[in-house]
């Protein structure tokens, strides 16, 4: 098939680049700068901005399916660029597949969209939509998951996949933010660490992607739907926290801050980094802490059920990977 990948420079756009590549397929990347390293894989580059519709359409011409795994993600920033991004982008990828006949949509979403700031323990996807914690990504990822949904169609199949933390070599945001903390002293647990929380390897994320389009087709199991994935393997983030540090040579971290203080920090941070414009991320915000001090973990029996999908990369070969990544 002909794929348009969006931000297929990123951590996951490039790992599903990679597998769709690997059997065959003719993928075309579309992101806003350029990645030699695509263009070695033979992989075809749109360069534009998905808050363009024009340059939408123009990327996605004779595509047969779209992966759209572009979002703005980082954890501080402006609502406008959270909303450009996540919501207009994501609505100019469901026209321009109107327009452009493509018939299939698989779009990367996120397990916050259900949080609620309490415990989330095996929770499947009938859970509900959570509420607003503060988070604009949190926010602005709802509402484009629901767009997505709401477009499925008998002549547009789409689909919602929710990776929850994913990691592993070449990752550009969770590793080297927890990394670079750590080599500052500045990484702390929040609360006493056994809260237990989901993970995916990377490949494993872009596996259940292709999974989901192979099985995607208006009236399909999958049309319409979301999905959890993960590695199926819930730990304390204490614990997951250490093994990332063992694997750079790093101390465990040890030193554990007060949930309720580092909620109070987070609203203290938002504030001073929204009055004095700020461009810099906070050292913790209020959903952060959240996130660090809960439970959540979730039931992936219905990807497995409708897609086939089931982890190949344990968190243990994960981390040898990750090792053998940095020591090249």
């Amino acid at each position: 098939m002909k794929a348009l990948v969006t931000g297929g420079g990123g951590f996951l756009g490039k790992a599903v680049i990679r597998q769709l590549i690997e059997r065959g397929d003719e993928v075309i990347s579309f992101s806003r700068g350029k990645y030699p390293d695509l263009e070695k894989m033979a992989v075809k580059h749109a360069q534009g901005d998905l808050a363009n519709e024009a340059d939408v359409c123009a990327a996605m011409k004779d595509c047969d399916i779209i992966f759209h795994v572009a979002s703005k993600a980082e954890p501080w920033g402006k609502f406008e660029d959270y909303f450009q991004t996540n919501v207009m982008g994501t609505l100019n990828i469901i026209n321009a597949c109107k327009k452009m006949g493509v018939s299939r949509l698989v779009y990367t979403s996120s397990p916050c969209v259900v949080f609620n700031g309490k415990n989330l323990e095996g929770i499947n996807e009938s859970a509900p939509y959570g509420k607003d914690y503060g988070s604009l990504y949190q926010r602005t990822k709802t509402t484009a998951e629901l767009m997505v949904l709401a477009a499925n169609s008998d002549k547009l199949a789409t689909v919602a996949l929710r990776p929850h933390l994913i990691w592993g070599p070449n990752d550009n945001h969770l590793i080297p933010r927890l990394v670079k903390r750590a080599r500052k002293r500045q990484l702390k647990i929040v609360g006493n660490g056994k809260n237990v929380i989901d993970h995916i390897f990377v490949d494993n994320a872009a596996k259940a992607h292709v999974q989901a389009a192979d099985h995607l087709a208006p009236g399909s199991a999958v049309a319409g739907k979301a999905y959890f994935i993960s590695n199926e393997e819930p730990y304390p983030i204490k614990y997951i926290i250490n093994r990332i540090m063992e694997v750079y040579d790093l101390p465990h971290v040890k030193i554990h801050v007060p949930v309720f203080l580092a909620y109070f920090g987070g609203w203290l941070f938002e504030n001073l980094y929204t009055k004095l414009n700020l461009k810099s991320e906070p050292l913790v915000t209020r959903f952060l802490a959240y996130e660090l001090s809960t439970n959540h973990w979730f039931d992936i029996s219905a990807a497995r059920r409708d897609f086939g999908y089931k982890p190949e990369i344990s968190m243990d070969k994960g981390l040898e990977l990750l090792r053998a990544s940095i020591l090249d």
